[in-house]
């Protein structure tokens, strides 16, 4: 059951709707979704170097986390879909310092391909020395060549993103089953001009995801969540 209830708080933050009360009268902060994807120690332990592409530029956002969903988040509440998520790849180091040395090697190296974030980036996420143009393979071979020379794994964006929903498996049939009910309740018992749609955006969001790292919806969710998706 603490498994369960653990996994149920991902997916909580990972939309940002709390399940309390009301099915989704409350809706989580980005802080919120941080001590529910991994946990808040920053100080040891897997961390990943992460290179985010911008799909609509020859741009790319370099850094570390140990949360990188949370960090991708950050800067976009619709990451997958600003970011290309082929071309993006998370190395996944054994501890803080070590990315924090792979991090800054790279923003060094290409100190002069310094980029001004793009303008739909939050002001306090944006990390104004990380943006680098026009450097995309040559930091790709980098992490290339670190993740070989020291034998770390080297993950796509959308492999490590298909395995993340992969890994809630029943929590994420489970809560869209409740986000379901929560979307049927509302639409039935409160009135029209009083009706927020918060476990409609959630849902809505969670397969948008779910369906930008090429899941078959089929495999994730019940009939009748699938069915009322194909209603809008």
């Amino acid at each position: 059951m603490e498994a369960f209830t653990r996994d149920v708080n991902r997916l909580i933050g990972f939309c940002d709707l709390g399940m309390g009360s009301g099915w989704g009268a409350a809706c989580a902060t980005i802080t919120g979704m941080d001590e529910f994807v991994m946990p808040r120690t920053l100080s040891k332990g897997r961390t990943f170097v992460y290179m985010l592409p911008w799909r609509e530029q020859d741009l790319l956002k370099v850094g570390y986390s140990r949360q990188p969903l949370v960090r991708m988040r950050s800067l976009h509440r619709r990451f997958f879909d600003v970011f290309d998520l082929d071309r993006g790849l998370l190395l996944e180091t054994e501890r803080l310092a070590q990315a924090r040395q792979v991090e800054r090697s790279i923003l060094l190296r290409h100190a002069q391909q310094r980029s001004p974030a793009p303008l739909v980036i939050p002001d306090a996420a944006a990390g104004y020395s990380e943006w680098l143009r026009g450097v995309c393979p040559e930091v790709t071979a980098e992490l290339q060549a670190v993740s070989a020379r020291d034998d770390l794994p080297l993950h796509t964006l959308k492999s490590w993103l298909q395995q993340w929903f992969l890994d809630q498996g029943d929590v994420l049939y489970e809560w869209s089953l409740r986000m379901l009910e929560a979307i049927e309740y509302e639409a039935f018992n409160v009135p029209r001009e009083l009706q927020r749609g918060d476990a409609a955006r959630s849902l809505a969001y969670v397969m948008d995801a779910c369906e930008a790292v090429d899941l078959p919806l089929a495999d994730l969710f019940p009939d009748s969540v699938l069915a009322w998706r194909g209603r809008f």
